[in-house]
C-alpha cells in the first residue's frame, strides 16, 4: 500500500543532483509544467525524487511563489502512485511551472496528471 504522503526523502534537496539533473536532464511539457528528469541514484528508498520550483521572475513576490509550489506539491503528491508503480529505476526530477500566471488548482491538477502519465510513457520506453 502506497501512502499519498510527500515526505522529506521524497524531495529533491542534493545540490549535486539538482546540477546534474540541469547538465544532463532531458524535459517534458505539459503547458503550464515542465519537467526535467535524470535517471540517476539518489539517496532516498523511493523510487522518486522531486523537486519544485517556481521562476522569480514570473512571479515576483515570494507569497505566490509559495502558494504556487504548495499546488504543485499537492497535485504531485496525488499523482505520484503513477511513477512508483512503473519506475523501475531510480529518478530525479525537477517540476517547474512555466506560465506567468497562477492557474486554478483544478487547472493545474489536470495538467499534473497528463504530465505524469507522458513522464510513465517516457520511462516506459527507455526502460525496456
Amino acid at each position: 500500500m502506497m501512502r499519498f504522503t510527500l515526505g522529506k526523502e521524497e524531495r529533491l534537496k542534493s545540490r549535486k543532483l539538482i546540477g546534474k539533473l540541469y547538465e544532463e536532464g532531458k524535459s517534458i511539457r505539459v503547458f503550464p509544467l515542465r519537467m526535467v528528469y535524470i535517471q540517476t541514484e539518489h539517496t532516498s528508498k523511493y523510487p522518486a525524487q522531486v523537486g519544485m520550483s517556481v521562476p522569480k521572475r514570473n512571479f515576483k513576490r515570494a507569497v505566490d511563489r509559495n502558494r504556487i509550489k504548495r499546488l504543485l506539491r499537492e497535485s504531485y503528491r496525488r499523482e505520484k502512485g503513477m511513477v512508483y508503480s512503473e519506475a523501475k529505476k531510480p529518478y530525479v526530477y525537477m517540476i517547474s511551472y512555466i506560465a506567468r500566471e497562477e492557474w486554478k488548482y483544478e487547472d493545474i491538477e489536470e495538467k499534473m496528471s497528463k504530465l505524469m502519465s507522458l513522464f510513465v510513457a517516457e520511462i516506459n520506453t527507455n526502460e525496456k
